[in-house]
């Protein structure tokens, strides 16, 4: 495997670095995606020793991941690994997933934080779990954590996967058609992190975008029937 390890960021200044040197500890190759960030995010994570691309204004995590997947595919990367820049995804934790895609064949691995969501806010527990079965039942797989962002993928899946959406709503975009173009989907349990930062989703607007381009995307993708080898299905 060559794996980048892509982290989209903004205006995350004060954990960028500390997450680009744990992620090195096990993948030596580091994305940083800054997302038209206003503080020391990119001048953080070049002096943290990850390789910076810098968007000039904030377009949204889907612009960051496609510009990220581009960059993969131009060094040649057969990999990449996605994870949060706010210090929500244990770096630590990255080995469980190479071993999970190696153990199963999966094209995607995910991080799956349901089993203790004592820490996780209400709000995003809810919400959660209403996507996850949604993105479950128009995916054909059986998806427990839709909205986690810390992701191992094999590179055949962002070149036959469109991505089309320009905000949160991409993560399960990906996930829906990759699962109805016949892409296995397996998962790994993380640990659930919530500090007091302030999360950038809004409530409202970013759930109707979601139901929004969830239904679009499984109109837009046919689904081509179950992974081979067999999953969990629905």
């Amino acid at each position: 495997m060559k794996i980048l390890a892509l982290i989209p960021a903004f205006n995350e200044q004060n954990s960028i670095a500390n997450v680009v040197r744990g992620v090195s500890q096990h993948i030596p190759d580091v994305l940083v995606v800054d997302d038209g960030s206003t503080d020391m995010t990119a001048v953080e994570a070049e002096s943290a020793g990850a390789r910076v691309v810098r968007l000039e204004e904030n377009s949204g995590k889907g612009v960051a991941l496609n510009m990220g997947f581009a960059v993969a595919e131009e060094l040649g990367s057969s990999h990449v690994l996605t994870l949060d820049a706010d210090g929500q995804h244990d770096p630590a934790e990255i080995p469980q997933f190479l071993e999970k895609m190696e153990e199963t064949g999966a094209a995607m691995v995910i991080g799956c934080r349901m089993e203790d969501v004592s820490s996780m806010p209400k709000i995003r527990r809810m919400t959660n779990r209403i996507s996850s079965w949604l993105v479950s039942r128009l995916s054909g797989q059986l998806i427990h954590d839709s909205q986690s962002g810390y992701r191992l993928m094999s590179m055949e899946l962002p070149r036959q996967v469109e991505v089309r959406s320009r905000r949160y709503d991409a993560e399960s975009e990906i996930l829906i058609a990759a699962a109805r173009k016949g892409f296995l989907i397996a998962e790994v349990t993380i640990r659930t992190i919530y500090g007091g930062e302030r999360s950038k989703i809004r409530a409202v607007s970013d759930s109707l975008r979601f139901f929004r381009t969830a239904f679009v995307t499984a109109l837009r993708v046919p689904y081509k029937g179950p992974p081979n080898p067999p999953s969990a299905t629905l």
